[in-house]
């Protein structure tokens, strides 16, 4: 395997196992309440530590696909057909996009139930809309309970679903609700039935831990769990005196194995901004009509590689 190759490889393997650990940090149930707390009106005023007794089971972490037809999958058990989450089949469905973590949560009365997803991105992506995405997991999130959560045409069954988006690398801290609106054309007829099943929250997280503030408190708790910055010590130390949350052993483990991740993600960030000034280098010294032969002895790169780098750029331009 060559040397690029090779780097890449490791470079991919670093994100991936980054997304993962980040996944299961957020999964734990404490972290879930304080985000239910800041986002879900059920919850709101409510201490963390209480509300983490209305999270039902375990939540899922990449085990649910998105896919239509997958998220709910019926099998047999016993003589009897049974739905739920679809977890199954792993290997045979290997590629698929999953929800990052999802859960059920029971509200305040005891009975009704809300289904939440939450998503972790780390940077906003530009290959497409963000929001699109989470109108289709949402939307998804009503859908899929067809035959698990409610059956036939018994639509009043319908959960209430919460699809949450935590962004990094945003321009600002902020943090966005939306929801189905009813705006009257003409008449003043009640339709029945419930605008608030569909909820999307938009959280935006910049690059820099905010101060302790009340307004970004959900912000400094997020932006201090998922910094490729901060020292296990100082997370630890934040989360624990800020937030009143137990430094157990999965979240000591969660997080420092993070930040050995986000070691390798800074070491990778400075080795690319090298790379991409040789690049610049060698583009600047070819234009101004330096000969290979010069190149080669002032960037010690091959005449192969040179060629690479000066027709990616004309290709870029």
């Amino acid at each position: 395997m060559g040397t690029e190759i090779k780097n890449a490889v490791e470079a991919t393997d670093i994100d991936a196992c980054y997304d993962e650990k980040a996944k299961r940090l957020l999964s734990n149930k404490i972290i879930l309440a304080h985000i239910l707390v800041k986002t879900v009106d059920e919850f709101q005023g409510m201490n963390p530590k209480d509300v983490q007794s209305y999270i039902e089971g375990e939540p899922f972490v990449s085990e649910v696909p998105v896919e239509p037809g997958l998220t709910n999958i019926a099998k047999e058990k016993d003589g009897q057909r049974i739905v739920g989450m679809s977890t199954e089949n792993a290997e045979i469905n290997e590629g698929l996009v999953r929800f990052d973590i999802i859960f059920y949560v029971r509200v305040k009365d005891g009975i009704s139930q809300v289904i939440v997803n939450l998503e972790a991105q780390k940077n906003e992506p530009t290959g497409y809309h963000i929001l699109n995405r989470a109108v289709f997991y949402a939307s998804r999130l009503i859908s899929s309970q067809k035959e698990r959560d409610f059956v036939k045409m018994k639509y009043n069954d319908i959960r209430r679903v919460f699809s949450i988006w935590v962004c990094m690398g945003i321009d600002e801290n902020c943090m966005d609700y939306v929801h189905l609106a009813n705006d009257k054309l003409l008449g003043s007829y009640h339709w029945k039935g419930r605008m608030d099943l569909l909820n999307i929250i938009m959280i935006g997280i910049s690059d820099e831990v905010p101060k302790h503030d009340n307004k970004y408190e959900l912000h400094r708790l997020l932006s201090t769990l998922l910094s490729v910055e901060l020292s296990v010590n100082d997370k630890l130390g934040i989360i624990e005196t800020e937030y009143d949350i137990p430094v157990e052993d999965r979240i000591r483990e969660d997080v420092s194995e993070m930040c050995n991740l986000s070691q390798g993600i800074r070491e990778k960030g400075r080795a690319e901004g090298e790379a991409i000034g040789k690049a610049q280098i060698i583009i600047n010294m070819y234009n101004n009509g330096f000969s290979m032969e010069q190149i080669v002895l002032a960037t010690n790169k091959s005449i192969e590689e040179i060629k690479t780098i000066i027709e990616e750029d004309k290709l870029d331009f």
